[in-house]
C-alpha cells in the first residue's frame, strides 16, 4: 500500500514541519507518528540507515512534543541502528543523547541504563569509551544516592581496563566501587573490591602498590577484620617470602573463588613474574642489630 510506504510517510512527514504560504506553524504531533510509522517500516526491512535516520527525526519530533521519555526512548533505538551498521561514534553519541533526556525526566536509572547499554555495545570496538560510559553510568546514580545500582557497571569498567592491560587504572575502578559498597553498607562487596584491586596489582607484578594499597584498605575496620583481608595479608607474606607454591595455593583459595572470574583468572595465574627477588631486596634491607650475639 504506497500510504505506508516508509519513504513516503518521511516526505510527507517533512512537509508537516516546513513552513510555507499556507503553514504557518509545523504540525509535529501529526509529523511524529509518521516519523515513528517510518521508522519501524524500515527497521522491519532491515533498512538500518533510513531507520536510524527516522527514529532520529521520531526523537527531535517528541522533544518539540515537550515529550523526553519518548525522545529518549527513539534515540536508543537510533543508537540500536547505528550498532547494526557499526558506526561506533554515533552509537556512543546517541546513548550519551537517550541518557540526557531520561535525566530530563529526572529518571536517573534509564539513564544509566542506557549508557551502560552504549558501554557494552563499544566494549570491543572502542573500548577507552565503552570505560568513560561505563564510569558515566556510574556517576548518574552516585549523583542521585544510588552507588548499589553501580556495582556491576564498576566491575565491567575493570574488566575492560584489564583487557586493555591497564591494571592500574582497573584496580582504581575497584577501589572505586569499594568507596561505592562503604557508602552503601555493602561491606562483603567492599571487602571484595580491595581483595580485587590488590591483586590486580600484584598480577602488574607491583608488589609496592600491592602492599601499599593493602595498607590504605586495612585503615577500613571491616575490611580489616574479614576473610578477604587475611587472604590478602597471606599473599603478600608468600610474595615477601618468594613462596611460589604458597602463592599458588592461595589462588586456589575460597576468598578468592568468590571474587568475579575475571579476578579470579588473574589470580589463578600468580606469580607472574620472579618473586625470589623480593625476598632478596627484603633481607638486604633488614638492619642488623650488631648487639645481638644469637
Amino acid at each position: 500500500m504506497a500510504g505506508s510506504d516508509p519513504q513516503k510517510l518521511i516526505s510527507k512527514a517533512d512537509k508537516l514541519t516546513k513552513l510555507s504560504l499556507t503553514r504557518w506553524s509545523a504540525d509535529w504531533q501529526s509529523a511524529t507518528a509518521l516519523y515513528e510509522q517510518a521508522a519501524n517500516g524500515f527497521r522491519v526491512a532491515k533498512d538500518y540507515e533510513r531507520a536510524k535516520l527516522a527514529y532520529e527525526k521520531a526523537s527531535t519530533g517528541q522533544e518539540m512534543l515537550s515529550s523526553p521519555w519518548d525522545a529518549a526512548k527513539h534515540m536508543e533505538s537510533a543508537a540500536a541502528q547505528a550498532k547494526e551498521l557499526s558506526n561506533w561514534r554515533e552509537v556512543g553519541d546517541f546513548y550519551r543523547r537517550a541518557s540526557e533526556l531520561y535525566i530530563q525526566c529526572g529518571r536517573s536509572q534509564p539513564a544509566s541504563d542506557a549508557l551502560a547499554k552504549g558501554a557494552r555495545a563499544l566494549e570491543d570496538a572502542v573500548p577507552e569509551e565503552a570505560i568513560q560510559l561505563y564510569t558515566d553510568s556510574c556517576t548518574v546514580l552516585e549523583d542521585d544516592g544510588k552507588e548499589q545500582m553501580a556495582f556491576d557497571l564498576y566491575r565491567a569498567a575493570a574488566s575492560v581496563y584489564i583487557k586493555l592491560e591497564k591494571y592500574s587504572d582497573a584496580a582504581g575502578v575497584l577501589l572505586r566501587l569499594g568507596l561505592a559498597a562503604d557508602k552503601s553498607n555493602a561491606t562483603n562487596s567492599q571487602c571484595k573490591a580491595y581483595l580485587s584491586a590488590i591483586i590486580v596489582y600484584l598480577y602488574a607484578h607491583d608488589f609496592k602498590q600491592a602492599e601499599k594499597c593493602y595498607n590504605d584498605c586495612s585503615q577500613v575496620d571491616a575490611f580489616l577484620r574479614s576473610d578477604q583481608s587475611r587472604c590478602a595479608s597471606k599473599l603478600l607474606a608468600a610474595y615477601a617470602e618468594g613462596d611460589i607454591e604458597e602463592i599458588k595455593r592461595i589462588g586456589q583459595s575460597s576468598a578468592i573463588s568468590h571474587l568475579d572470574h575475571v579476578i579470579i583468572r588473574l589470580a589463578r595465574k600468580l606469580p607472574t613474574g620472579d618473586v625470589s627477588v623480593l625476598k632478596a631486596k627484603d633481607e638486604e634491607e633488614e638492619p642488623v642489630d650488631e648487639n645481638d650475639l644469637t
